[in-house]
């Protein structure tokens, strides 16, 4: 069984510090138009163990959605994490901690939303709108 370890990272400014347990680091990129909206490209996460986070520092959050809500740093704007309100789990921005905790890119959503502009390279799983959604809110009925 695989170990966990702590880690450490901060927003751009250093004003905001956030330690969390990372036991399986995956990177996984969301190319969803809030997270694009919000982070100006994808919005890059480091799979962290569940509640283990902990910030010290201006970190403010905004209800994205009836569902999501997004942490920033007060000071300097730096995106903190996407949480998702029925659970409290936050993904954290990669971008936070050094070599993003040294984690490989596993998984992208919304991959048909992905500007032509740019795309990722690697043998990672990569998930359409539709895809996405079936494994978030599987339909009703299904056993997924």
């Amino acid at each position: 069984m695989a170990e966990s370890r702590q880690i450490t990272g901060q927003c751009l400014c250093g004003a905001v510090t956030v330690t969390a347990q990372v036991t399986n680091p995956i990177v996984r990129a969301c190319h969803c138009e809030m997270c694009r909206q919000h982070t100006s490209s994808m919005f890059i996460s480091l799979a962290t163990d569940p509640h283990s986070e902990a910030f010290t520092g201006p970190a403010k959050s905004f209800q994205s959605s009836e569902w999501a809500e997004r942490g920033f740093c007060e000071k300097c704007g730096s995106t903190l994490w996407y949480g998702t309100k029925h659970d409290g789990v936050k993904n954290l921005s990669a971008g936070l901690f050094e070599n993003a905790a040294n984690a490989q890119l596993k998984l992208e959503f919304f991959v048909d939303n992905c500007p032509q502009g740019y795309s990722l390279a690697g043998d990672h799983k990569r998930l359409t709108t539709d895809q996405t959604i079936a494994l978030f809110a599987p339909q009703e009925g299904t056993t997924e």
